[in-house]
């Protein structure tokens, strides 16, 4: 009886360590994600991290400031020629000079949070990238009521 019991935990204890090494082996064949390239194009060219930034829920009167970060993943510098919000609650702005092939941009855009509830508006960029040479960018997202005026009807934007 000793002796089975013994031969069984050998077999459990001979078992358990060839999957240990066997996970730890394929631990280490694990190679690290590929970099995602954007492709080149033959001329300016713009390629957004994201073409829409959810502000979600935020408090009355919070910081309306967030960014569009993008890459010129053209051959020539490009040059962001203007930015135009859809209405005067939502004030874009531009990187000035040229951005060179390969270089990272950002335009800002503040919304005015002191307008209660949803909203979505949108950013006209005019540039000289290649094949999208006006680009619509869009925010959306909801302001609270101010706790002090709760039962206030909401401005409508």
């Amino acid at each position: 009886m000793k002796k089975l019991i013994l031969l069984a935990a050998i077999t459990v204890f001979g078992v358990a360590t060839t999957n240990a090494q066997t996970a730890k082996k394929a631990v280490k064949k694990e190679t690290p994600a590929a970099k995602v390239e954007t492709p080149k194009v033959d001329g300016a060219g713009m390629v957004f991290e994201n073409e829409t930034i959810d502000y979600g829920t935020i408090p009355h009167n919070a910081d309306g400031n967030r960014e569009f970060v993008f890459v010129n993943n053209g051959t020539k510098p490009l040059t962001i020629e203007s930015t135009q919000g859809s209405c005067g609650c939502t004030v874009p702005t531009k990187p000035e000079g040229a951005i060179a092939p390969g270089g990272k941009g950002k335009i800002g855009v503040k919304y005015a949070t002191d307008r209660v509830g949803p909203f979505t508006k949108t950013v006209t960029v005019k540039s000289n990238a290649v094949g999208q040479e006006t680009k619509v960018l869009t925010i959306k997202g909801t302001v609270l009521p101010d706790p002090a005026t709760e039962g206030a009807t909401p401005v409508k934007s």
